[in-house]
């Protein structure tokens, strides 16, 4: 799952961000609109947690540009506006849910999680693929009835290949979904984390590669 975190402080957006990289979401930061609306043109997100304050382009403005995109992502508006006025008018620009600030973070985490799955495209919230069972809102990952300790990482690789199952998904890709914007392209860490994951997963395996194609699961 990937995030677009827009917010000017940049204390806040820093600690939002790592509290949703906490929960194995890959997150990319902008600190006004107008680099918000770049970031978007550039990359796919699935929800974006808005400021309605915003420097360069108001957070309203983005909104209502955002809501116009074909492959719209979700919207949270996140902001110290928080009368039932400001919350009717945050809607009507096309947010699909709002939060006020200050918030109380699982909460966050929660709606941030409701809202991908209320995408167009989205799939079932339990993943089911070749005996693996995985819920990304309780963070369990089952094998033939066998409960998986997986890390952060190991968890978002994981369901990124359910996602795509059985379609193959590139080192580029899972470092885009999985990590985030300042990834290191020439990192090994994909081939890192889906060697633990692999051994986590136990026999028969079940991660497949192709070399130039990618990782599917088998």
């Amino acid at each position: 799952m990937r995030i677009l975190v827009v917010e000017d402080d940049h204390a806040l957006a820093e600690v939002v961000a790592e509290g949703l990289r906490d929960q194995g979401m890959a997150v990319d930061l902008a600190h006004d609109g107008l680099t918000a609306a770049a970031k978007l043109d550039l990359t796919a997100h699935d929800v974006v947690v808005l400021d309605r304050d915003l420097p360069g382009l108001h957070g309203d403005t983005l909104c209502q540009m955002i809501s116009e995109r074909p492959d719209r992502p979700m919207v949270l508006m996140l902001t110290a506006a928080g009368a039932p006025g400001d919350r009717v008018s945050g809607l009507t620009l096309g947010a699909d849910d709002y939060l006020a600030k200050p918030f109380h973070f699982p909460e966050l985490i929660l709606r941030v999680r409701a809202l991908a799955r209320r995408r167009p495209d989205a799939r079932p919230r339990t993943l089911r693929v070749a005996g693996i069972e995985l819920d990304p809102v309780r963070r369990t990952a089952v094998r033939d009835g066998r409960h998986l300790h997986l890390s952060v990482k190991e968890f978002a690789v994981l369901e990124a290949l359910l996602l795509a199952s059985p379609g193959f998904l590139s080192t580029e890709t899972l470092l885009e979904q999985v990590w985030d914007e300042n990834a290191d392209p020439f990192t090994n860490t994909v081939t890192v984390t889906v060697g633990r994951l692999r051994r986590k997963l136990g026999n028969p395996p079940v991660i497949a590669t192709t070399p130039g194609v990618g990782y599917r699961i088998a």
